[in-house]
């Protein structure tokens, strides 16, 4: 009987300490991906919408100024790519971790 509560004891000490390993490990996730969030919000995002608000305020664009935007948009998807992968990689793993 002694040997049966100490089993019990021993597992649920491991299921415990399982759990907090895996509490953990997302935040650790989730502290990563804040760190890095604000860094690609700002110089990915934020420049993005600049162009739109021209357009949202019914402002007509020339052919040059479209032209523009297009290649400041295609420049800046190439730069922030790998950002945008990297959080969307950390994203899926904070994902798989909760569950």
């Amino acid at each position: 009987m002694r040997i049966v509560v100490l089993s019990l004891l021993f597992l649920s000490i491991l299921t415990l300490a399982g759990c907090q390993s895996k509490a953990e490990k997302i935040k650790k996730l989730q502290d990563q991906y804040n760190a890095e969030y604000p860094g690609y919000a700002k110089d990915c995002l934020d420049p993005e919408t600049a162009g739109s608000a021209d357009l949202l305020t019914g402002k007509k664009l020339t052919q040059e100024e479209i032209a523009a935007l297009e290649a400041k948009k295609k420049e800046r998807d190439a730069r922030c790519k790998p950002q945008a992968d990297r959080l969307a990689q950390l994203q899926k793993e904070i994902l798989a971790a909760q569950q």
